[in-house]
């Protein structure tokens, strides 16, 4: 905590408020650069996975053992996918803005991990529809579902953290080195199958998926990734702009 601290006080010592503002100037020009780009990802992605969506529900025949109950499939996989991803690109983001402490990428951060929180909730609420049909079940205490809660927990303390401290700096530098400790969970989620004694199948690969059920997995795993990008992209120009807005010096006195 010692090295926190001081690397907090040397972080407000060489960066003043109006060094700062500059490089937002910066920051919001570099997440404007493409201003059409969120909107034709979203539009791509709202197709792709209405498309995906159809097929799962209405082309492709029900899986052999599970039947209908199997047909959540087609979302519950691309959001894992897409939530492990969008907390990789956090701590991506986290690590990058320590080494350099370019704000750009403390806002892709803090839009990562709401699009991440958002997904593992989603997430964990299809895990229990398909558990309750399939293990008698809506919750187990099983090592899958036990580490995806804590990975969603770790990360909603993370936004927790950043609505309780107000200088810009402190909340960067804190957030970000708690990001990169939460994201340890992310591995350990994803080999959680492995490594203990689960109810969740294993992860599911090309050689495992019959090639019927390929086409709706892969268009919704891409209408999910494009939705994620859309929406990473617009939060993080929120969060340069609401920066810039409390960096902004005080309006003169009339």
């Amino acid at each position: 905590m010692q090295f926190i601290g001081l690397f907090v006080d040397f972080f407000s010592i060489e960066s003043s408020k109006s060094e700062v503002r500059s490089k937002l100037m910066a920051t919001t020009e570099v997440n404007n650069r493409f201003p059409r780009l969120p909107w034709i990802l979203l539009g791509l992605g709202i197709v792709f996975l209405a498309i995906g969506s159809y097929i799962g529900l209405f082309v492709a025949p029900p899986e052999a053992l599970m039947g209908q109950v199997q047909r959540i499939m087609y979302v519950h996989v691309p959001t894992a996918w897409n939530a492990l991803l969008a907390m990789t690109f956090a701590f991506i983001s986290a690590v990058i803005f320590l080494f350099n402490s370019d704000w750009k990428w403390d806002a892709r951060m803090e839009a990562a991990i709401e699009v991440g929180v958002v997904l593992a909730f989603l997430l964990c609420c299809q895990g229990s529809i398909w558990a309750k049909p399939t293990w008698g079940v809506w919750w187990d205490w099983d090592p899958r579902l036990t580490t995806t809660a804590v990975l969603l927990f770790a990360f909603l303390g993370i936004l927790a953290l950043r609505k309780f401290v107000d200088d810009p700096a402190r909340r960067a530098i804190w957030s970000a080195v708690a990001t990169i400790i939460a994201y340890a969970d992310v591995p350990i989620v994803y080999y959680s199958v492995r490594w203990w004694n689960s109810l969740h199948q294993l992860q599911s690969s090309p050689a495992t998926v019959s090639r019927q059920f390929w086409l709706p997995l892969r268009m919704n795993a891409f209408g999910i990734l494009f939705l994620m990008t859309a929406f990473i992209m617009l939060r993080a120009r929120v969060g340069s702009l609401r920066l810039k807005h409390e960096l902004a010096p005080p309006p003169e006195a009339t």
